[in-house]
């Protein structure tokens, strides 16, 4: 039985303060979650201190949004398993499209981040996907298959998440459709030695549509971004309304 994760990646929104705002009008709504449905908040790191002691003993795990791949050293502005297990942090993104794109990452730091996280007890969110020019260009399966690939060596994948994010579809308001979003789903699940390893979905996902993404019968949960940002949003997403057929 595949696990179902739906977590909100907060990226660089919300002080402290304003986490905690979230959570009064977040967490009264899990009262009718399914209990099944692991809900996850991948915040910012200076959130982690003050919603890892709001969440203790709670329904929601705590994540972050990046690990190193040692446990310290002279690297400026990074952040270590160890760091992070203190916390309480259950999960931790790696790979997103945003750490690709903006900060240099690559499959064989991603891989890194990946065996780090495992040492430490962190379940990786291994984030993977396509540009437009990519899927455009007919190289979407070939793309997701290399950074498995690379990505994957020597990773436990019976503590593993992934999540599949279509570039072209984060932010944008263009979600995939969800068909072919399950057909991708379905083409990384058979590269994987584990076909229980939970795969979500990532790409504007909204309370509008998240109905119809979690009837599609691959797809394990959601990784959000702008709609996790709102209580009301993300209880709606986290409390989905199973729909079988679509």
């Amino acid at each position: 039985m595949r696990k179902i994760v739906i977590a909100g990646n907060w990226k660089m929104y919300k002080t402290g303060a304003e986490s905690l705002e979230f959570l009064k009008g977040f967490t009264s709504s899990l009262t009718e979650t399914p209990e099944e449905r692991e809900v996850v908040l991948c915040v910012p790191f200076t959130s982690l201190a003050v919603l890892s002691k709001n969440l203790h003993g709670g329904r929601v795990r705590l994540g972050a949004q990046n690990v190193h791949w040692q446990e310290s050293g002279a690297y400026t502005g990074e952040i270590s398993g160890p760091m992070l297990a203190e916390l309480g942090v259950r999960y931790v993104v790696i790979g997103h499209s945003e750490r690709r794109q903006y900060f240099g990452e690559t499959d064989e730091t991603v891989n890194l981040r990946l065996k780090a996280a495992q040492k430490y007890d962190l379940i990786p969110i291994l984030c993977v996907g396509e540009t437009k020019q990519q899927r455009d260009a007919g190289e979407t399966e070939t793309h997701i298959f290399s950074q498995l690939a690379q990505d994957l060596v020597d990773v436990d994948q019976t503590k593993l998440v992934i999540a599949y994010e279509p570039i072209w579809a984060i932010g944008t308001g263009d979600t995939c459709e969800t068909k072919e979003a399950n057909r991708v789903i379905g083409l990384i699940r058979s590269k994987l030695s584990n076909p229980d390893v939970p795969i979500q979905y990532g790409g504007s996902v909204k309370p509008e549509n998240i109905d119809e993404v979690m009837a599609q019968p691959e797809i394990d949960g959601v990784l959000v971004g702008g709609a996790s940002l709102e209580a009301a949003s993300f209880s709606r997403i986290v409390n989905y309304q199973k729909i079988d057929n679509w």
